[in-house]
This record gives C-alpha cells, structure tokens and sequence, in this order.
C-alpha cells in the first residue's frame, strides 16, 4: 500500500495500520555519491519492509533533514534540527489521526537528535511512534562514517548508474571520534575537504545487497518486536 497512490476510501477507518516514513537528506557524499543517497537507502530499507509485509503502508520519503555539517558542499540542503523537529512532530500528529502506529526510517546520522526529541514527545502524547536507523553490522564490511565503503557498497547495488567510480577516494579515515571535535567546530569540509569520512576501495554491488538484507532484517525484527526506547522512542531489537 502506497500512501501518495491511495483514495481515502481505500483505507479502513477501523483498520490499523502501520505507516512507514523513510527520513532522509539532500547532502555531499563525496564526489562519487549522489546528494540523496541517504533517502535512497532509508527508501530501500521502507520498500523492502513494505514488500515483506504488505499490509503495511508506505509514506513518500522526506529528503531533508538536519545536515548542517556538509553545508561547505556545494548541493548540500540542510533545513536545521529545529524544523526537522518541528515536522516530524507535526506530521505524526497529523497521521496519527488514522494510523495506529508511526515509523520514521531514519537514513541520516545528523537527524537522530531531531527523531529522538520528536518521538519522545509524540509518545508523551499518546501516539504510538518509533524510529530506527538504517544501519546493521555485518562481519568484514567497515562501517565507516560517510561515503565511504558501506555507502558506496549500499548505492553500487541500489542505484549503480548513480556511483561515480572514476571519482571514488578516500577521505580522512580516522574514526569517527577523533575527528568530531574538529567536524563539530567546522564542519565536514574542516576534516575533508572531498567530504569522505572513510574508504570506498573494495565497495561492490554484491556487498551492498548483502548489506541492504542486514539491515532490512534488522529493521524488520525491531518493528515486529515493538519494542521502543522509554527514553528516545528508538525501536529495539529482540535481542536488545
């Protein structure tokens, strides 16, 4: 069930449903990712719950999100953490007026503070939401921090017109903890200046269907288990 392809009559106002929300961003990812990588992932990750399990129904994804650390790229859309708050606040509000339950798809890093804050109130208010991210480990891929080899690895499967392989190359590959200092004071572009957080030598098509089945399995089981954080609304796994 797409929500953007429904009438009103076709959903049952005794029926309940739950709605599927990719959240993702219009951001640099190197000069070989394209700027709405993070929203093609968290799409993917929502059609392949979607497909699984069609009884549930799947929102068109929201492209920006809270991105102001890549705003010394060119392309890059950030609309603050504030006002992705403020809209997801609203929107589930507004859709829980006939979904039982809300779940934001998270493809972003910068956005968990926003889907956090957001969450926690909708559920303060008796509306039943989650969020989760679109992220799983998987043995012998690096989960490094931005347009390295898990998001190269991931677009090369989903959209591989879209990978620039001729312009792939690494950027600063310091974990990620000890460069956020200097990212939180000026920005991806004060650490890197192609935008890469990481390596995307040894990405591939195969991997990343390897990786997108991880995740999409690890989504699946945290929204099957229903399990929210007390303290951030984030969906847990079984086995958390």
């Amino acid at each position: 069930m797409f929500l953007a392809d429904l009438t009103w009559p076709d959903l049952d106002p005794a029926a309940a449903y739950t709605l599927l929300v990719p959240v993702g961003s219009t951001e640099q990812h190197g000069p070989h990712l394209p700027l709405g990588t993070d929203t093609a992932v968290a799409s993917a990750v929502a059609s392949a719950l979607h497909d699984a399990a069609p009884g549930l129904v799947l929102a068109p994804a929201l492209p920006y999100g809270a991105a102001g650390e890549h705003e010394g790229f060119p392309g890059t859309v950030s609309i603050g953490e504030d006002a992705l708050r403020t809209v997801l606040v609203e929107y589930g509000r507004s859709a829980c007026r006939w979904a039982s339950r809300l779940v934001l798809l998270n493809g972003h890093g910068g956005n968990v503070a926003a889907l956090r804050s957001a969450v926690t109130l909708l559920r303060h208010e008796g509306r039943d939401a989650g969020w989760l991210s679109c992220v799983a480990d998987v043995p012998g891929v690096p989960l490094d921090a931005h347009a390295g080899r898990y998001e190269t690895s991931l677009l090369a499967h989903l959209h591989p017109g879209l990978v620039r392989t001729d312009r792939a190359e690494a950027g600063d590959t310091r974990p990620l903890r000890e460069v956020i200092g200097e990212l939180r004071a000026g920005g991806i572009a004060a650490v890197s200046p192609n935008g890469v957080l990481g390596d995307p030598a040894g990405a591939s098509a195969k991997e990343g269907a390897r990786l997108l089945a991880a995740i999409t399995a690890t989504a699946s089981s945290a929204v099957t288990a229903w399990d929210p954080d007390p303290g951030t609304g984030r969906l847990r796994p079984p086995q958390a």
